[in-house]
């Protein structure tokens, strides 16, 4: 059995493992989760400056992920539906209507430039071999944007999940710029598709947010939705609008769907209902206005993480200079190598030096002529010397590149490499604003791209009043009692109305025999005949009543009063007013009020009838005995 559970926890870990970072879980290095990093990487391999069919894209990816190609394809749709690594061509589905896209044998797709200004750089990506080792893909790609901030995620793994809301990639850029000059910086979201969002309780996102439609109200009988809160769609939105207004939540007239390219869901309200009164009933009974909940969970280093906006933001502007440096490095290594190699191609031809080894006979000699043809110009070529690879390369100059040298052009070329070369220098010596001017060119690219969107702001911030779905709900429920049948509820046929109120109230009823409770509104409940109170069962309303029963004591039948309030109960419990055995005669909700109390008639009782005024007696806790009105048995009360 110890061997068994060892087994099965080894393989829970190792599964557990797999999904939070290979599979659910976005890496904080380049925003990405496995699956579109691999869809990228098949872009940049397949990139020839064409479209290319998403099924080939597809296909292409499934050297790399080995998880089916619907998993491909759902997520390149997602990834090319952000508008910033993937150019489209043809219909990848409507982020406001939810249509899907056509299938992937129909519509194409490349990578955009931004995306390889962002993450391609072979000879900086770490590579490890794809699942059947015959190919490798990257491990992380050097990103030099914070794009988990700008794409946002969301995915549900073993034991934790994430949802990271995406943000204005112009105000992320700025934010960098931001930190890297030491400055403050804030960042919000803002979602594809508008609206509104209040950030009161975003807490740097690890809080949540409240999101609205925005919504048209010009026309006082007609409301049009213009703009989806963060994850409706119009299908969704009409169906959370006449979900509501079957439940009576709002009075409309029609419902229709203009949406294409941009939102417009028009609301026809019905006879003798404005749109003024309406807003806050669609913000509290639909989709208009939802509570997005944030974790800002992220692979860091390869292990889950909790982090904040502005840690993200710290994190990537050390990333970016780091990023760059090593750019810079690689570069000018590469540079330092063209120089060297061009400069004693350069000896090489004009001193005529491959002239030594026409008399060579042997490979070892032509070596040496050649070695030795480099002796007087050893302070001109420098430490580095020349080496046997060097030999071999400048060997395989052919004659016809030698008779066509060009002595002033090479000298320019090497001129202009060791100007960019200085160049270099002084961006590593001066990093800092290098980065920031890197920036700067990617907002100014973004800015230029009408296909981004130019990065405009989409999603207005604001503060929302807290909208209580139960005052903006109409109080137009009729609750009707039958007096004569004891019966109470919306459906009571011949009965009497005794109250308006909305869906969301709930009722008071004291009955005829002392016993009270409070429960919803019943579609049709026996309560019995005699019930001298029927009310919202609304803790501010009841406050400032006060309840006076006069009732008869058991055996005895001497009449006496109890003055209450109620002020908490428990849900559809019956609660008793009185003793056992007691007769309630008369049950009043009026402060101050006269009223008489007639005795039954016996032999030396000459006062029949006696009056008192409901103000005289104390107010008590609901629980407390009544005060005895007198020692004679009562027959009736009448009030004035």
């Amino acid at each position: 059995m110890a061997y068994i559970k060892h087994l099965f926890d080894r393989n829970f870990l190792e599964y557990a493992s797999y999904v939070i970072k290979d599979r659910a879980i976005p890496d904080l290095e380049d925003g990405l989760k496995p699956v579109q990093r691999r869809i990228l990487h098949s872009l940049f391999e397949m990139d020839d400056g064409k479209f290319h069919k998403v099924a080939n894209v597809v296909g292409h990816c499934m050297q790399y992920h080995p998880h089916g190609d619907a998993s491909i394809g759902s997520a390149l749709v997602v990834l090319a539906n952000k508008d910033l690594f993937i150019d489209r061509q043809g219909n990848f589905g409507n982020i406001y209507t939810g249509d899907e896209a056509s299938a992937a044998r129909y519509i194409e797709c490349r990578s955009t430039p931004l995306a390889k200004e962002i993450f391609y750089n072979p000879k900086l990506t770490p590579t490890v071999d794809s699942y059947d080792g015959r190919k490798k893909e990257p491990v992380l790609f050097p990103a030099k944007i914070p794009v988990i901030l700008v794409m946002g995620a969301e995915g549900i793994a073993v034991g934790m999940s994430t949802r990271i809301l995406p943000h204005n990639v112009i105000e992320v850029l700025e934010a960098e710029k931001a930190c890297l000059q030491g400055k403050k910086f804030e960042l919000y979201p803002d979602f594809p598709t508008g609206g509104q969002v209040d950030v009161s309780d975003y807490r740097d996102g690890n809080g949540k947010v409240l999101v609205r439609a925005a919504l048209d109200t010009s026309d006082p009988k007609r409301i049009v939705i213009r703009e989806l809160p963060f994850g409706a769609t119009t299908e969704s939105m009409m169906a959370s609008i006449e979900t509501a207004a079957k439940a009576g939540r709002i009075k409309i007239q029609g419902l229709s769907d203009f949406t294409t390219e941009k939102v417009e869901i028009e609301i026809k309200l019905a006879r003798g209902v404005y749109s003024e009164e309406t807003v806050d009933a669609l913000f509290g009974f639909t989709e208009c206005e939802q509570s997005i909940s944030v974790n800002f969970l992220v692979i860091k280093n390869g292990l889950p993480a909790i982090m904040t906006v502005s840690e993200v933001i710290r994190y990537h502007a050390k990333q970016l200079v780091k990023v760059l440096i090593r750019e810079l490095e690689l570069e000018k290594s590469e540079l330092l190598d063209k120089l060297h190699l061009r400069t004693l191609e350069r000896i090489f031809i004009e001193e005529r030096i491959y002239k030594g080894i026409e008399k060579m006979k042997t490979a070892k000699g032509v070596g040496e002529a050649v070695l030795a043809g480099f002796k007087p110009f050893v302070k001109e070529i420098g430490q580095r010397g020349v080496s046997a690879e060097d030999v071999e390369q400048l060997l395989r100059i052919p004659i016809r590149r030698i008779s066509l040298y060009d002595i002033s052009r090479a000298r320019e070329e090497m001129d202009a490499i060791q100007e960019r070369i200085e160049e270099i220098n002084q961006h590593l010596k001066n990093i800092t604003p290098y980065a920031i001017s890197f920036l700067d060119r990617i907002s100014a690219r973004i800015r230029a791209d009408e296909d981004l969107g130019r990065g405009e702001r989409r999603t207005r911030v604001g503060m929302f009043d807290k909208i209580d779905v139960k005052e903006v709900v109409r109080k137009d429920v009729q609750l009707k009692y039958d007096r004569a049948g004891g019966y109470l509820g919306t459906s009571v046929a011949g009965g009497e109305v005794v109250a308006e109120l909305s869906p969301f109230d709930r009722i008071l009823v004291i009955r005829g025999s002392g016993l009270w409770s409070v429960t919803d509104i019943p579609e049709k409940a026996f309560v019995g005949p005699g019930a001298w109170y029927i009310g919202e069962a609304n803790k501010e309303t009841l406050s400032s009543i006060v309840f006076t029963l006069i009732y008869a004591e058991p055996k005895t039948n001497y009449p006496c009063i109890k003055r209450f309030q109620i002020e908490g109960w428990i849900m559809n419990r019956d609660y008793a007013l009185l003793p056992d055995g007691s007769t309630a005669l008369h049950g009043d909700t009026r402060s101050k009020f006269t009223f008489t109390v007639k005795y039954k008639p016996k032999p030396r009782l000459k006062v029949l009838e006696e009056t008192f005024k409901a103000q005289d007696f104390a107010v008590k806790g609901i629980k407390a005995g009544g005060v005895r009105l007198a020692a004679k048995e009562a027959l009736a009360v009448e009030t004035k």
